[in-house]
C-alpha cells in the first residue's frame, strides 16, 4: 500500500500547508523552510529511487493526480482571499463556516515575510499539483478526459502553450539550437526564462496554426487549443475577481508567473549544455536524469527524464531509472532549483565536471565536435 500512498505525497503536503495557515504569523514561512529542507534533505540523504514498481490498481496513480485539480482550486482560492482586502461576504462567511473560524483577523494576522512565503510556497504547489501533473496527463494525447484534466491543470500557470509546444515541439528538437526549452553551457538564467517563455509561446502559435490549416478549421474559433487555453486561465481569474477582487486577481496573476519561473528553471536544469545532431534522434544521453527520492515523489518521476525522452508516452509509473545508461544530475530537480535560481554561479561550476564527463562518454564524435565549439 506504500507504493501507491508515496504518491499521494504532494496532495497531502497542500491539505497540510492549508491546515497550518490557521495558526497564524510565521507559520506560511515556517513551513517553507520546513517544506524545502524536507525536499533538500531528503534528496541528499535517502537510497536512491532506482526500482521499476509494478502495480496492480493503475487507477489509484491516476487518483493521486486527479485529485490535485479540486485541491489546486481550493489552494488558489484561500491565498487570493487572504491577501484581498475585500473579500466578497458570501465567500467569507463560507471560509469561516467550513475552513478558517475568524477568516478576517486571520488573513490580516500575516507580516510581510509571511506573505511572500505565502506568494513562493502557492507557486510551488501550483508547479507540483498543476504544472508537472499536466504534463503527464497531456501526453495522453488520446485520452479526452486526461487531456482535459491535465489542461485545466496548466491554466492554473497561465501555461496552455505547454501542452502544444511541448508534446510536439521540445520532444522534437530538445538539445537542438531552436529548443527554446534547452540551455546552453554558460547561459545566464534569468534571461533563459524570459527567452523561454516568450519563444515558447510563439511556437506553440506556430504549431497549432500549422494543425488547423492541415485539418481545415479557421485561426480562431474554438478548434484553437491556444486560445481555449487562455480562456481556461481567465475563467479562474474571472472567478477570484468575483470573490477576491482585483487585488485577488493579481495575487493569482503573480503565483501563476512564479510557477512558470519555476517550471522554466526545472526545464533548464534537464538539459542544460547537452548538445545534439540535427536530423538525429533523442537518446538517453539528452537528458540529465536523476533518482533523487524526494524530487522523484514530489514531481511524479519526471526526474527519470532520459526514459520519458525515449518514449513518451510511458505514464510515470512506468518510466526506467537509467542508472546505468543516462547522465545523471548531481542532486534533485527540486533541489537544483533552489540552487539555480538562488545560486547560477554556483551550479555552473558544478556542472562543469558533469558536462566534461558527458563529452568525454556520452556524447558520439558529431556531438563532441558540436561541444567543443561552445
Amino acid at each position: 500500500m506504500l507504493k501507491y500512498l508515496k504518491h499521494f505525497l504532494p496532495a497531502f503536503s497542500s491539505i497540510l500547508f492549508l491546515a497550518i495557515l490557521s495558526m497564524g504569523e510565521y507559520y506560511p514561512t515556517f513551513f517553507l523552510i520546513g517544506f524545502s529542507l524536507f525536499i533538500i534533505v531528503g534528496d541528499a540523504i535517502l537510497p536512491r529511487d532506482k526500482e521499476i514498481q509494478q502495480f496492480s490498481y493503475p487507477g489509484i496513480l491516476n487518483l493521486s493526480i486527479y485529485i490535485n485539480l479540486p485541491i489546486l482550486v481550493v489552494l488558489v482560492m484561500v491565498i487570493t482571499a487572504i491577501f484581498s482586502p475585500d473579500v466578497s461576504p458570501w465567500y467569507g462567511n463560507s471560509i469561516d463556516a467550513y475552513l478558517y473560524p475568524d477568516f478576517n483577523p486571520l488573513s490580516h494576522s500575516f507580516n510581510t515575510i509571511d506573505q511572500c512565503a505565502l506568494i513562493i510556497q502557492t507557486s510551488l504547489f501550483i508547479g507540483v499539483l498543476g504544472t508537472v501533473p499536466g504534463h503527464e496527463l497531456t501526453h495522453r494525447v488520446n485520452n479526452t478526459f486526461d487531456m482535459l484534466v491535465g489542461n485545466w491543470l496548466l491554466a492554473f500557470s497561465c501555461d496552455c502553450t505547454f501542452a502544444i509546444e511541448h508534446v510536439y515541439g521540445h520532444h522534437k528538437n530538445a538539445c537542438l539550437p531552436e529548443d527554446p526549452a534547452s540551455a546552453k553551457r554558460g547561459e545566464n538564467i534569468y534571461l533563459f526564462i524570459v527567452n523561454a517563455v516568450f519563444r515558447e509561446h510563439i511556437d506553440g502559435w506556430k504549431i497549432e496554426l500549422t494543425r488547423l490549416r492541415r485539418v481545415g478549421h479557421r485561426p480562431v474559433g474554438f478548434y484553437n487549443r491556444m486560445l481555449i487555453g487562455y480562456l481556461r486561465s481567465l475563467f479562474i481569474a474571472i472567478v477570484v475577481f468575483t470573490i477576491s477582487g482585483g487585488v485577488g486577481v493579481l495575487c493569482f496573476m503573480i503565483c501563476a508567473l512564479v510557477a512558470k519561473v519555476f517550471l522554466e528553471a526545472i526545464n533548464y536544469v534537464e538539459h542544460y549544455g547537452l548538445v545534439r545532431e540535427g536530423g538525429k534522434r533523442v537518446h538517453m544521453r539528452h537528458s540529465w536524469n536523476s533518482n533523487h527520492f524526494m524530487s522523484s515523489i514530489y514531481l511524479y518521476n519526471v526526474t527519470r527524464h532520459s526514459d520519458h525522452h525515449r518514449l513518451a508516452r510511458l505514464k510515470f509509473w512506468e518510466l526506467h531509472p537509467c542508472p546505468e545508461n543516462a547522465p545523471m544530475a548531481p542532486y534533485g530537480y527540486l533541489s537544483m532549483l533552489y540552487l539555480v535560481l538562488l545560486t547560477p554561479f554556483l551550479y555552473k561550476k558544478i556542472m562543469e565536471d558533469k558536462l566534461l564527463d558527458w563529452d568525454l562518454n556520452y556524447a558520439n564524435s558529431e556531438e563532441k565536435k558540436l561541444a567543443a565549439t561552445l
